[in-house]
């Protein structure tokens, strides 16, 4: 009876995990961790970069269908939400054909609503449509960097 016990002592024994055996596999998992994981947020970065550049064509193609209809953009008062809904502001256009997006007007992939100004700045016979990048401010390199339509500097 007593070998039997020892037995299933040493059995119940060697099927569990050391103390050791487990912080070794902890510290392996940490290690894998702190190598791959930069290169997965470092991705997030260039994904909403990504996602802002596609948007910014989307809603150029959009006001270019809308000009074509009316002859003119949309005023700054009349915004982006025009290529969604006939304008109110300003003068009605005669010609409006939409919506020019099936699609509610998205914000930036920071949350933010992207700027529109029509005449533009940069383009005083179109619009400027731009976002200005994670940190919101004019100017700025990777993620913080400004995304335009016309691929040039923002000019307020």
């Amino acid at each position: 009876m007593w070998f039997r016990t020892k037995r299933a002592y040493r059995r119940g024994n060697r099927a569990a995990f050391t103390l050791i055996e487990l912080l070794v596999v902890i510290a392996i998992i940490a290690t894998l961790a702190a190598v791959v994981a930069p290169s997965l947020f470092g991705n997030v970065g260039e994904a909403r970069r990504s996602a802002a550049k596609s948007q910014l064509e989307i809603m150029a193609l959009a006001l270019d269908a809308y000009r074509l209809d009316n002859d003119a953009f949309p005023t700054s008062e009349q915004g982006l939400e025009s290529l969604r809904t006939m304008p109110v502001a300003g003068t009605a256009p005669a010609n409006w054909k939409g919506p020019y997006l099936r699609q509610n007007i998205p914000l930036d992939p920071w949350k933010r609503q992207y700027v529109y100004v029509s005449p533009g700045l940069a383009n005083p016979n179109s619009y400027d449509l731009y976002t200005l990048g994670k940190d919101g401010r004019v100017g700025g390199d990777g993620e913080d960097a400004d995304m335009t339509s016309w691929n040039g500097a923002v000019r307020q």
